[in-house]
């Protein structure tokens, strides 16, 4: 199974009002990570990003000065995941959201892809108890975040790929196939 694990990182919580500023992915096959197989890039927003969101995530607006806008960035990211399962956590309730909202604002004509919130393998393995942000999953995994930086989208990305590389191993060994459902996901139409 043709995994894509990605995190987004946005000027805001909204992806009604708030704009995509980093998008970083990892391709995994058969319970391995791909390093060498990986996507990165910066998004220009079209507006300033606040000093709190520079705190939080570590991304300036000169990093983003330069960088390709959402259209060509979600294209560009659509094209590398070609027609793999998206896994990113949260993804649901953010990640996606702000997918389809940024191609909805761009009139980018979407396409539908397998997508799974690794928030469900947390929930599948541990139930209720203690949440299941990656912090949670992190502690409970003891997963340190090393040398990656936390809220920058390359950095999660790394911590995000080996917790769901763990978890499916303890859900299934094998990994021969997904031990939870995907759902429908959109990304941009691009030449795959």
């Amino acid at each position: 199974m043709d995994i894509v694990v990605f995190d987004l990182e946005t000027t805001g919580l909204s992806p009604y009002t708030e704009e995509i500023i980093q998008i970083a992915a990892v391709r995994m096959r058969g319970g391995c990570i791909m390093a060498q197989e990986a996507f990165a890039t910066f998004v220009n927003p079209g507006r300033r990003i606040s000093s709190f969101i520079t705190s939080y995530t570590g991304i300036s607006n000169a990093q983003v000065q330069d960088a390709p806008r959402a259209d060509q960035a979600l294209l560009d990211f659509s094209r590398f995941a070609g027609n793999a399962t998206l896994i990113a956590h949260n993804g649901r309730r953010f990640d996606m959201p702000f997918i389809r909202e940024s191609c909805t604002r761009h009139r980018l004509p979407v396409r539908e892809v397998g997508f799974i919130d690794s928030m469900t393998f947390s929930r599948k393995l541990w139930g209720g108890r203690g949440g299941h942000g990656l912090d949670a999953v992190m502690a409970r995994l003891s997963l340190s975040a090393g040398v990656a930086r936390r809220h920058d989208a390359r950095g999660d990305v790394e911590i995000l790929a080996e917790a769901v590389r763990r978890m499916w191993g303890q859900l299934s060994p094998s990994y021969q196939a997904c031990p939870v459902p995907s759902v429908a996901g959109v990304l941009p139409v691009s030449a795959v």
